[in-house]
């Protein structure tokens, strides 16, 4: 490899598929599977992503002297702030009440998948600290070059955010809620490390979808079928347009995962007197199961909380994944042992001014989130006899 960054080069793309599969998931790995040339390229192919929906796709690749691809973020070009989970509304406003024009933006990220991973791929060896820096100093090339008013790097990496701070760019704090396995053999193990009163809840809400007459499995692999993919997206179309408006992800999307990630994908389906009445996509990683999207035709107590929560708990402590994520917002989730985790996001914005703004606000915010987070964990539903209190992994 070429050493210094003057023998690398960065360019846009506007299609994922004018990149070989080969080349970009030699960047990307396959331990964070949002960012791979397959799951990215679903969402083209089947246009989830595009004109019709605001995420338009500005991949940045950045190439050495020989043309070989060595580092690379998904990115879009966007004319709105849907999808992100990462929330600027407020600073789109701002600006333009100051005669600016906010849209369209650099958003580089994952549509609609508020997940932390990487986003700054790069090919490894002993330059990828070369190659990422290659890579961020790309990103406020083509900021710049294209005229845009911002850039939004959505839920890197805690070291990528790091790295991005220390370049210039803004840092932002956020919030989730994770469940971490601490090596538990059984659900029951998971529920014995519970304060009485959170435990006994679980089991009565776990009790009643079951004396509801509603049969519950997550399935992988070749056990999903077309049928399941079928009554899947209806439940996710329904629900999406009762809550959010237009929903994004097409049924063609959701074939192409089915095909191509099979052994990736868990997904867990409720049916009612052998109907389908709900279910709960999961993409699993190399250490965490990741809830993505639900649906429910029927109204059943607790049972978003069985689909969504205990079936991935349950699943990640049979099949030995350290961390369940169970998307964003829902502090509902912490007396059902989810504990907040903090997320980042990284911004660069060209006008002086703005940017200070911005950097002002996201101190105020973060200051908040932690005393929030640090309120949360006093009232944690684990035990507090001495074990951990955190559900982290000692």
């Amino acid at each position: 490899m070429p050493d210094g960054r003057e023998a690398l080069g960065a360019r846009l793309i506007e299609r994922i598929a004018d990149i070989p599969a080969a080349d970009w998931d030699a960047c990307a790995g396959t331990d964070f599977p949002f960012v791979t040339h397959g799951f990215l390229h679903a969402l083209e192919t089947s246009g989830s992503v595009g004109e019709r929906t605001g995420w338009v796709p500005r991949h940045l690749v950045v190439e050495d002297a020989g043309g070989q691809l060595v580092a690379a973020v998904p990115m879009y070009l966007k004319g709105h702030s849907y999808g992100e989970y990462v929330f600027d509304w407020g600073w789109a406003d701002a600006w333009e009440r100051a005669g600016g024009q906010y849209y369209p933006k650099l958003q580089a990220s994952v549509p609609y998948t508020p997940v932390t991973g990487p986003r700054l791929l790069v090919r490894p060896g002993p330059d990828e600290a070369a190659f990422r820096d290659a890579a961020i100093s790309g990103l406020l090339q083509v900021t710049d070059k294209l005229g845009v008013s911002s850039l939004h790097v959505t839920f890197p990496t805690a070291a990528e955010a790091d790295r991005m701070e220390e370049l210039g760019l803004v840092r932002r704090m956020g919030q989730q809620f994770h469940w971490f396995n601490r090596g538990y053999a059984t659900f029951d193990d998971f529920l014995a490390e519970l304060s009485s009163r959170k435990r006994k809840q679980i089991r009565r809400e776990r009790r009643e979808v079951a004396d509801a007459g509603l049969s519950v499995r997550a399935l992988t692999g070749g056990e999903i079928e077309a049928r399941h993919w079928d009554a899947f997206f209806r439940f996710y179309v329904d629900t999406y347009d009762r809550k959010w408006g237009q929903p994004y992800l097409t049924r063609g999307f959701f074939q192409q995962i089915g095909e191509t990630m099979a052994d990736r994908i868990v997904l867990v389906m409720v049916e009612h007197d052998g109907v389908p009445v709900a279910g709960a996509l999961n993409i699993q990683g190399a250490e965490a199961l990741y809830g993505r999207n639900w649906g429910c035709a029927a109204d059943f107590r607790f049972l978003h909380f069985e689909t969504c929560y205990y079936q991935a708990i349950e699943f990640a402590i049979l099949n030995g994944i350290q961390t369940v994520e169970a998307g964003t917002q829902g502090h509902h989730k912490l007396q059902r042992g989810y504990m907040p985790v903090p997320t980042w996001s990284a911004h660069y914005i060209p006008d002086a001014g703005f940017r200070r703004a911005v950097a002002d606000f996201c101190e105020h915010e973060r200051r908040a989130i932690e005393q929030e987070m640090e309120a949360l964990a006093k009232h944690s539903p684990y035990r507090q006899d001495g074990n951990s209190s955190t559900g982290e992994r000692g």
